[in-house]
């Protein structure tokens, strides 16, 4: 089931602290959770072997998340995902702003990522000391819109993701 699933468990896990409602999740089981941190959640798959921290949308009306994974035998850390809340328009940019920072990143028609790893770096180290992000874009219908997310605990939830494949190759 993969992200759209541990979004859900990070629903599930975080009820009593975020006020989400029960969703229940057969995919995610599968899953390590690492923690919750505020409104982040930090998970293992060991099976992949992966790691992430993921959040939901602050306005949390769909499946849209945002991530930061690792994947070790890729040697891939602190990669970037946002699973946008709406299909976006074909022609339509896609712009992170997170702090007094703005990103372009490269997207799909409901994913969206950094073009390449040194803004993966870049995005992630703003994340640290930022209080919240929004990706902005247009949907299918040219409306513009953004998910935005709020930060606290993103730090916390990163490391303890790195902290948790650390070991896995």
């Amino acid at each position: 089931m993969g992200f759209a699933g541990d979004v859900k468990l990070l629903r599930s896990l975080a009820l009593p602290m975020l006020a989400f409602g029960a969703l229940s999740g057969t995919g995610a089981l599968a899953r390590d959770s690492l923690g919750v941190f505020e409104a982040w959640g930090a998970f293992r798959d060991p099976a992949a072997p992966r790691c992430y921290a993921i959040a939901m949308p602050v306005t949390a009306r769909s499946e849209g998340f945002a991530a930061v994974g690792s994947w070790p035998r890729q040697q891939v850390r602190g990669q970037v995902h946002f699973r946008l809340s709406r299909m976006r328009a074909s022609d339509a940019a896609v712009i992170l702003n997170v702090g007094d920072r703005r990103f372009t990143l490269v997207a799909g028609q409901v994913d969206a990522w950094a073009p390449d790893a040194r803004t993966d770096a870049a995005i992630v180290a703003t994340m640290r000391s930022a209080t919240s992000m929004s990706v902005q874009t247009r949907d299918a219908r040219g409306r513009g819109f953004a998910d935005t997310y709020a930060l606290r605990g993103a730090a916390t939830a990163i490391d303890a993701a790195a902290l948790g494949c650390a070991r896995l190759h």
